[in-house]
């Protein structure tokens, strides 16, 4: 399952009710069951 996600804009949707990763289509679909969330660009240690 390890796929290119549609997180392009830097927004990763999940289900409130399972806990995985859905499409934004999903978030859409059913806002009350799935939440938005903001993917976090870390700076690399060197």
């Amino acid at each position: 399952m390890a796929g290119k996600s549609s997180a392009s804009s830097g927004k990763r949707g999940r289900s409130a009710i399972t806990g995985r990763f859905v499409k934004q289509s999903a978030v859409r679909r059913s806002p009350s069951t799935t939440v938005n969330e903001s993917a976090s660009k870390k700076p690399k240690k060197k």
